[in-house]
């Protein structure tokens, strides 16, 4: 299934259904009084979390959602049924907009959450709500209220602990297969991670927690240069970021190159990204010439905590599958 994160969908609640206007017919009974019975309201447009939902693939195809009509009232005090509601379920982590506004309505983070969206129009009185002593037999009913139609506009933000950022190629694919369960495309290309990626990692001690891998951000990204911004609002949740560097890769004239091309793309996009606690680690450390680059990073950021591993060779993944689990508990 193709990830999807964006939709825009318009929504309609059921109109309540029509009054009665209605008089009690019956033998030996000449002048029955009124009798009609009230319209049944129209059914609620309600968004639901689905645990089962991981993209908004279904939305972006279906684009209108009703929730039914009230059904009129009846003679003998008989009320029209309600309308059946109408269920949109989202993944969880789906933020919801008014779509002219740009205005937040709710964001939908928990399982099982629910919030009714558009409430239905409610049902008109029959003309027995209406007689009166001296209006014993009044021959008019309410029409039902309209329902309320609105457009929205969806936007999903995955929901994961640990965030890993990092140029194209740096190995976060391979990273989070090393981690966890998830099985990423990898390749010695650019952008070969082209939707995030969620795995679920289970450390030695305390509670199991979510990884996302975010596509590879290039300089310009927060103006929406290579993939931009389209990836960079899955991170915004996540409690701790891994800053992944390629250690191949870094130049021993100028070793933080790399660091700060994301550092600064992070800050420019936002600035509570740029304030998440982050865990700086050289990547690939198996590769012939590399201490010498890893060294030369080192010095340049003296006060900061630098952690080596090798994601393909699994050298120090557990190390820092424990280090994430500790971090994430003090968090």
């Amino acid at each position: 299934m193709k990830f999807v994160d964006e939709a825009v969908i318009t929504i309609q609640s059921g109109d309540g259904g029509p009054g009665c206007t209605s008089f009690r017919r019956e033998r030996f009974i000449e002048r029955g009084g009124p009798d009609g019975g009230d319209g049944g309201d129209g059914g609620h447009v309600i968004l639901k979390v689905d645990p089962g939902k991981r993209t908004l693939y279904d939305l972006h195809r279906q684009k209108m959602h009703r929730a039914q009509n009230g059904a009129q009232g009846m003679g003998r005090q008989k009320h029209g049924k309600n309308g059946n509601p109408c269920y949109i379920n989202l993944p969880a982590g789906t933020l919801v907009r008014d779509a002219d506004t740009d205005q937040t309505i709710v964001d939908l983070t928990r399982e099982g959450d629910e919030y009714i969206i558009a409430e239905g129009g409610k049902g008109g009185r029959g003309n027995k709500r209406f007689a009166t002593s001296t209006n014993r037999a009044p021959r008019y009913s309410q029409p039902g209220l309209p329902g309320v139609e609105r457009k929205l506009k969806l936007e999903l933000r995955l929901l994961a602990d640990v965030g890993i950022v990092g140029l194209p190629n740096a190995g976060k694919s391979t990273l989070i297969a090393a981690m966890s369960a998830a099985r990423p495309k990898i390749g010695a290309y650019p952008f070969t991670t082209l939707t995030p990626t969620l795995g679920m990692v289970t450390p030695p001690f305390g509670e199991p927690f979510a990884v996302a891998d975010i596509p590879g951000l290039i300089k310009g990204a927060h103006q929406g240069t290579g993939l931009g911004i389209k990836f960079l609002k899955h991170i915004e949740r996540t409690g701790i970021l891994i800053h992944l560097i390629d250690a191949g890769a870094i130049d021993p004239q100028e070793p933080l190159a790399d660091f700060t091309v994301v550092n600064q793309e992070l800050t420019l996009y936002s600035r509570s990204l740029a304030d998440k606690t982050r865990i700086i680690v050289l990547n690939k450390i198996d590769l012939a010439g590399t201490d010498h680059r890893v060294a030369s990073f080192c010095r340049a950021v003296p006060d900061l905590e630098v952690h080596t591993i090798s994601a393909a060779a699994g050298q120090g993944v557990d190390k820092l599958i424990q280090l994430l689990a500790s971090r994430l508990q003090k968090e």
